[in-house]
């Protein structure tokens, strides 16, 4: 890939479009429930219909999976949906939290913000606010959220120790995340790493599964468990406009694994002392 710099330009970019677009039409130009073509950018996309808060003019189908449901959001929680795009995570944890909660939906798109704060207009929702920002450096102070959730969005970033890290700084002691992502097991073709279509897809800026969670273990995160696991599968319509078809054949061989995940995890609550020895532990 390109510069940390041009990657976020382009997923803006791409991203920008998209908010300009409906779910069908994404859905039957993105190889979503409606059809396959040489797009990709939600070829991994979960049904929200059935979770309480569902909104349809808030869902692109953009989702790698589904975080909110798995979140143990409680009534009153401040919760924070990074990468928010349209608002649809951010519409489903408000009905979670409840009018005694709130939630702050963060993206990096102004064209998403935009039609996200249309949507919550409609609604008039007074404790759902969406703020355009950078989620390696969020526009949020410190120790603010109880729960912090994301679908399909830490791997559109390029820095994403960075996002870890502010995740840990913007989430209360013992609060915790479950985000929704896109991960490896085994090295994608070259092809695909350099497709810029695949990058803004969720599929080229992918690491590994297992370097993922140890990302999360060693930025301080606690009692973190993988909630959700399931293969990803590329349609050869979409994998001829990167590679031939023997090439596509020696892909399919090679034990390479695409998987969408949801991951959870707690920050610690640094108010309980760690033992330091028979003296001062009881």
């Amino acid at each position: 890939m390109e510069t940390q710099d041009n990657v976020k330009e382009m997923v803006k970019q791409k991203y920008s479009e998209i908010a300009l677009q409906d779910k069908d039409t994404n859905s039957t130009s993105c190889c979503g429930t409606g059809g396959c073509s040489t797009e990709v950018y939600n070829i991994m996309s979960d049904d929200y219909t059935t979770l309480e808060g569902y909104n349809s003019d808030a869902d692109l189908g953009l989702g790698g999976g589904l975080p909110t449901q798995f979140a143990k959001i409680k009534r009153g929680d401040v919760v924070i949906d990074l990468g928010s795009g349209a608002g649809n995570d951010a519409f489903i944890a408000r009905h979670e939290t409840g009018e005694a909660g709130k939630v702050i939906g963060i993206d990096f798109t102004p064209a998403m913000i935009e039609r996200a704060r249309k949507n919550n207009e409609v609604r008039g929702f007074n404790n759902v606010e969406f703020r355009q920002g950078d989620i390696e450096k969020m526009p949020v102070t410190a120790n603010t959220a109880d729960v912090i959730v994301s679908n399909c969005v830490l791997n559109l970033v390029p820095n994403k120790d960075a996002v870890i890290k502010e995740i840990y700084r913007v989430l209360k002691q013992g609060g915790h995340f479950s985000i929704s992502d896109i991960v490896l097991e085994g090295e994608l073709p070259k092809q695909i790493k350099e497709a810029a279509e695949m990058y803004a897809g969720c599929v080229a800026g992918a690491i590994q599964k297992q370097v993922y969670l140890e990302l999360i273990e060693t930025n301080g995160f606690k009692s973190i468990t993988v909630q959700k696991d399931k293969a990803i599968i590329i349609p050869d319509d979409i994998l001829i406009n990167y590679l031939s078809k023997d090439q596509i054949t020696a892909f399919k061989l090679s034990g390479t694994g695409i998987r969408s995940i949801t991951v959870y995890a707690e920050k610690p609550d640094s108010e309980k002392a760690p033992c330091c020895g028979p003296d001062c532990c009881n």
